[in-house]
């Protein structure tokens, strides 16, 4: 395999090697493409003693995987521009896996009102969700695809009726 920039540029039986260039023996090891997590809770903002931006991609990059998707519970919550412009800059700091934000569905993660879909994507956000929170009422969640469709924007969800699951009997 030859890594140019990076970037493996070109794999190979045999290739020659330049003298200058450093060669790594990988026999008997495993050379696959950098692993996305789709799932990651960072806790910044608003709960940085449990995690930051960088040392959940500091963890992330330790175990192989190149991008991650971090979820929008956060505090305050990534129902908004400033909080995704955040995110991404403590992300391109520290300069470590690419972090992929997911923004809210709706305001708050309260269920009520959609969050500004055109703004997170603008922003940067790849996603949608109120990561553990279920969008109980229907009519919500029908806008919610709908306007998410409009913006190609992916849904995640965490659909439960909270009438039904009462204190989990």
């Amino acid at each position: 395999m030859v890594v140019r920039d990076g970037t493996i540029a070109e794999v190979a039986e045999r290739v020659e090697r330049p003298r200058d260039v450093r060669a790594l023996d990988a026999r008997g090891r495993w050379v696959t493409p950098g692993f996305v997590d789709l799932h990651v809770h960072l806790r910044e903002p608003g709960q940085e003693y449990k995690e930051t931006v960088a040392t959940g991609a500091r963890a992330a990059v330790a175990g192989g995987f190149t991008t991650i998707v971090a979820m929008p519970n956060t505090r305050p919550v990534n129902d908004n521009a400033s909080v995704t412009e955040l995110v991404l800059a403590r992300a391109a700091a520290a300069g470590l896996a690419r972090v992929l934000p997911v923004g809210c569905i709706s305001k708050g993660q309260a269920g009520e009102e959609l969050a500004e879909y055109g703004e997170l994507k603008g922003a940067g956000c790849v996603a949608l969700s109120d990561d553990g929170k279920p969008v109980a009422s229907s009519s919500l969640m029908r806008r919610a695809l709908e306007y998410a469709k409009a913006f190609g924007l992916p849904l995640t969800v965490h659909e439960e009726d909270p009438g039904l699951v009462g204190k989990g009997s």
